[in-house]
Formats: structure tokens, sequence, C-alpha cells
């Protein structure tokens, strides 16, 4: 009788441990899914993030499904996705919130289905992920506007072109610029403008503003969409280096454009190493590591005098730099 109590026993023990088994490889197989804040093919830093997510994948023996918006603005759309990415049980989630309040609830729905949430670029309010991994964007912020008073030594009038109302990034971003340049009181300021990630809109309201203000001095754009748009406004207005433009991120429109001086300095982010340093830090919380709640992966202010130096070479041209 013993004997066969021991053997039911074994033989349940095997069962629990082979479904674990099945349980834990089925977990091992699941993707980790990537929500950038757009797959549009145009915006070449998301292009260079999930590049550095695909190589830290690569690195690191796992799979990734990558699902987004076709614009920024997006809100809702993103939203949508993310509850039929929840209903995928991924291994973990990569995300850049379009909205820092909006899509706290739907990450509160993430956190409690038991998935590993991770933030990049763009945070949510209350901090719900476990970690953040971004640019320090209010230290960017001012970088820009230093750049700014760099710029322009007699001050005057200057206008702000914001992305996506209601981001994280972009109100860091702004807070930063406005600390940094409202402490001179040469400045006028004259609005914020937003061009909901659109580089179009963004150069109707640059072209707008050369006819509403003559005596416009300076323009900051806070994304690429938003500076690429202000500078072929600045370009096809034949006022290029009259207006002073200061920009973020570095596409090779962009590069072009800081190499005629249309645009005179651009605040450049490591989009590559965030993406890359975002999906190992996935991988890492998935698999019950510990990982550190906030990454900052930095930014560098480029000129043309600067921008042929080795190490903005690699931050320009960030494919060629293959690790943080």
């Amino acid at each position: 009788m013993k004997r066969w109590l021991l053997l039911i026993v074994i033989a349940i023990l095997s069962m629990v441990v082979y479904v674990y088994g099945l349980k834990a490889a089925g977990k091992n197989n699941q993707p980790i899914v990537f929500v950038p804040k757009t797959i549009d093919k145009q915006i070449e830093f998301w292009q260079v993030v999930e590049q550095g997510v695909n190589a830290a994948a690569a690195e690191m023996g796992s799979t990734v499904k990558v699902v987004g918006t076709d614009t920024e603005k997006d809100v809702d759309g993103q939203i949508r996705l993310l509850r039929e990415v929840i209903a995928m049980k991924p291994k973990a989630i990569v995300l850049s919130a379009l909205d820092f309040e909006r899509t706290v609830p739907i990450a509160h729905e993430i956190v409690k289905a038991g998935i590993p949430l991770i933030t990049v670029d763009s945070g949510l309010k209350g901090g719900i992920s476990k970690s953040f991994i971004a640019t320090d964007n209010v230290e960017a912020g001012k970088k820009a506007g230093e750049a700014l008073i760099q710029t322009l030594p007699n001050r005057g009038q200057v206008a702000i072109i914001n992305f996506i109302k209601g981001s994280s990034t972009s109100i860091e971003r702004e807070n930063g610029l406005r600390s940094a340049i409202q402490r001179d009181t040469g400045f006028q300021i004259l609005n914020t403008y937003y061009s909901e990630g659109s580089s179009e809109k963004a150069y109707d309201i640059t072209m707008q503003l050369l006819k509403d203000y003559p005596n416009l001095q300076g323009i900051v754009g806070l994304n690429e969409p938003s500076t690429l748009g202000a500078a072929k406004a600045l370009h096809d207005s034949k006022k290029p280096g009259e207006i002073k433009l200061i920009g973020f991120d570095s596409s090779m429109e962009e590069i072009g454009f800081l190499e005629e001086e249309i645009i005179q300095a651009m605040v450049v982010q490591k989009p590559f190493n965030m993406g890359y340093v975002a999906l190992k830090t996935a991988v890492q919380l998935s698999s019950g590591q510990k990982v550190e709640g906030r990454i900052d992966t930095g930014s560098e202010v480029i000129w043309k005098t600067n921008m042929y130096t080795k190490p903005n070479q690699k931050l320009l041209f960030p494919i060629l730099d293959k690790r943080p």
C-alpha cells in the first residue's frame, strides 16, 4: 500500500512539474511587444529606436513584435492597441506613451494582468512602469534654451513649436526650455504652437509666424517633425540663417539643414541606445531580475562647428554605434 501511495504521489508531482514546465516554456516563447509613439517610417527617430530594440533582442535571443499607430496624435488608437496586446499575454511590454495621463488606466490594466511594463522616451503619471528609459527631457530643453541664448545675443521674439499636447516628453522639454530663457527679460516668447507630430503642420505654422511676426528672431522645434517643418519653411521663405532655429533629433534632412546653417543647433538624443537599453531591461524584468527605476540615456548639443567630430558622428549616425 505504501508503495502504491508513493507511486501516486510521484505521478502527481510529475504532472505538476510537467504542467509548470509547459507554462514556463510557453511564457519563454512569448514575444516582448514594443509600442513606439508611431510606426510612421518618415520619422527617423522611431526607426532608430526600433533598430536598438532589435539589436538587443538578437543579442539576448528574444522575439520582438512591434505595433503602433500611424501618427503620434492617435492616443485612442494606442489605447486600443494596448488592449489587444494585453490579450496576447506577452512576456513584457515596452511602451512610449502618447499621453502622460490618458494612457494611465490602460497601463494599470497591463500591470494588473501581470505583464512587466517598461516605458521608453515618454513616461506615465504616477510612475507605473517598473523602469523608465529616456532622455532627461527637462535638461534637454534647458540645453535648447541655452543654445538659443548663445545664437541670439540681441534676444528678441521667439516661438516654440512643440509636438503633442499632453505628452510627458513635450511638457518636460518645454518646461526646461522656458526655465532657461525666461530668466532673460530680453526674450519675448510669442506662444507655443503644436505640430501634432507632423512636419507639414510645423511648416504651415512657421509660414504663418513669418507672416504675422516680421520681427521674429528665433524658433525652437521640440522634436524631429517640428524642427524639420520649420527648417523647410525657412528654406522656402528665403530666410536661411536670418531667423535662428534650434531643433531636436538628427534625421538625415535635419543634418543637411544644419550643414546649410538653416538649423543653428540640434539637441540630439541617443535613440539607438534608448531602444537597446529598454529591450534589455524588459528581458531582465521578465526573468525576475531587479532593474533600475530610471535610466537617463543622455543628450548632446550639435552645432555645425562640432558635427564632424568622431563622437558626434556616432550620434548623428547612431546605427554605427552598436552598443550603449
